[in-house]
């Protein structure tokens, strides 16, 4: 959709109802403007996305109480449009009773039982949501799960496929293809934009089984690193600020913090040693 809307050109002799006809979008579409959330429901998100990191397991009602406890009252409706907002779903063993309409597109999980033992043969991806003094934006980030090493970053404004891809293609220019990507079953990446990139190329795909919280256990471990080292302790007035700051966290991440994971070692010195 916001492709086709930056198709249209009021500039243009053509009138935007036959600009708008063309491209397969209502008028009203192109001429919404997007209010922006307040700052008590901006104030809201992030107190549900700090509980969120620890708690993965408690959806709509379950933030619902934990609002109640801190003395904001927020029906179930308000809550979930927000959660919806910010990407985040409650994690839990759930009945396989029926396939979901974008099922054509989901993988299988390809990392039970696999033995990790060296650099790009596994990458992670995933979506968080980044809290701000005012408003909010979205960060992708890829980690080589071998050795902690995030190859690939970037923020936007959206929960568009197309953000998530350009990060993979990205990080591909600079460390060339991974064996295997895991992912979740986001709608960003079960969409014809993200699979058939991929079958393109001789990455295999890897997604999560669905409301398995720990098939992508390292992504989310560095989710809690970015959020209480950086974003939490100095929250970024805008885009460029946060950018700057996710930029030195993660060059501190990946080539002067040593992990526990991997034996007390630094990401970039086991990435390239291996790689």
């Amino acid at each position: 959709m916001s492709d086709r809307l930056q198709m249209i050109d009021q500039q243009d002799a053509l009138s935007i109802r036959c600009q708008c006809k063309l491209v397969s979008v209502s008028r009203s579409s192109f001429y919404y403007k997007p209010i922006e959330e307040s700052e008590e429901n901006r104030n809201v998100m992030r107190l549900m996305d700090e509980h969120y990191l620890f708690h993965a397991s408690e959806g709509v009602i379950g933030m619902k109480n934990f609002l109640m406890t801190l003395g904001i009252i927020a029906n179930h409706k308000r809550v979930r449009r927000l959660l919806r907002l910010m990407g985040l779903m409650a994690i839990y063993p759930k009945r396989n009773l029926s396939k979901l309409g974008q099922a054509k597109y989901i993988r299988p999980y390809l990392l039970k039982g696999l033995k990790i033992e060296r650099s790009n043969q596994v990458w992670a991806i995933d979506i968080t949501y980044i809290p701000m003094a005012k408003g909010f934006l979205y960060l992708t980030a890829i980690i080589d799960v071998y050795s902690r090493f995030v190859v690939g970053w970037a923020i936007s404004n959206t929960l568009d496929a197309s953000c998530s891809l350009e990060v993979l293609k990205g990080a591909i220019r600079r460390h060339g293809e991974p064996e295997i990507i895991n992912s979740d079953q986001g709608s960003q990446f079960t969409c014809p934009l993200w699979i058939e990139y991929l079958q393109n190329t001789d990455i295999k795909i890897s997604m999560d089984g669905k409301g398995r919280a720990i098939d992508n256990i390292f992504i989310e471990r560095l989710w809690r690193s970015v959020k209480y080292d950086c974003v939490y302790l100095k929250c970024p007035e805008d885009g460029l600020e946060l950018y700057t700051m996710l930029r030195e966290y993660f060059d501190y991440y990946n080539t002067c913090r040593c992990h526990q994971g991997i034996d007390h070692q630094i990401p970039a010195n086991l990435y390239y040693q291996a790689a």
